[in-house]
């Protein structure tokens, strides 16, 4: 009975010696660590890599449009309702790839990005292509009325353009480059007047190739 006694002490106490305690050096060196051999897990730590640091994404380039864009007014609308007061934003925007092609559109929404997306898809839609001479001018002269608006264009070949308000932006927009615009109305709504211009640009005719003819005279022998 000692000497089996004695035999399970020392196989118990060989145990012990081969067990690291929890919280030891040897523990420690002895326990799998997380990430260890050579990849790096990174489910776990929301796509960072080994000490601490973060992958970067690639992002892709949007595609430019081909349309340039220019606000020509914003207004806040303001509603009275029985809980209060509630607001909204108008946008009214002009568009144009300056080789003879604008548009102007009106967008309404109660967020200013909103808003601004709705009037440009409302100005594509009333896209209009103007007759552009050679020298960047208009065919000939031509006047237009829109609601309040009443404006006039006069083309003026290298003069440059001569024009404000909301009648210079559409015809930069559009390409022109040597008119002479007057807004002969006391109307300052720049919608109004930009939508009188783009009718009076609808309105031109391009100009009529002159056919030269040439006379064959029969010399006499």
């Amino acid at each position: 009975m000692t000497l089996q006694t004695s035999m399970t002490e020392t196989t118990d106490t060989q145990n012990t010696k081969s067990t690291p305690k929890t919280g030891t050096p040897e523990a420690s060196s002895a326990a799998p660590r997380p990430g260890a051999g050579g990849y790096h897990n990174n489910r776990n730590t929301g796509g960072r890599e080994r000490g601490g640091r973060r992958t970067r994404r690639e992002r892709t380039p949007r595609a430019r449009s081909e349309f340039d864009n220019k606000i020509l007014a914003i207004r806040r609308v303001t509603r009275v309702v029985a809980g209060g007061r509630r607001f909204s934003f108008s946008v009214t925007i002009a568009i144009g790839n300056g080789r003879g092609q604008v548009g102007v559109g009106l967008g309404k929404a109660s967020d200013t990005a909103l808003a601004i997306e709705k009037a440009t898809r409302d100005a594509k839609k009333h896209m209009i292509r103007v007759p552009i001479t050679d020298a960047g001018s208009i065919p000939h002269e031509i006047s237009a009325k829109y609601a309040a608006s009443h404006i006039l264009l006069i083309p003026a070949p290298g003069k440059g353009l001569k024009a404000g308000s909301a009648v210079r932006t559409v015809l930069e927009l559009a390409g022109v480059r040597h008119v002479s615009g007057k807004i002969l109305s006391r109307s300052k709504n720049h919608l109004n007047n930009a939508r009188a211009t783009t009718q009076a640009l609808s309105e031109l005719k391009p100009a009529r190739k002159k056919k030269v003819t040439k006379e064959v005279k029969n010399v006499a022998k």
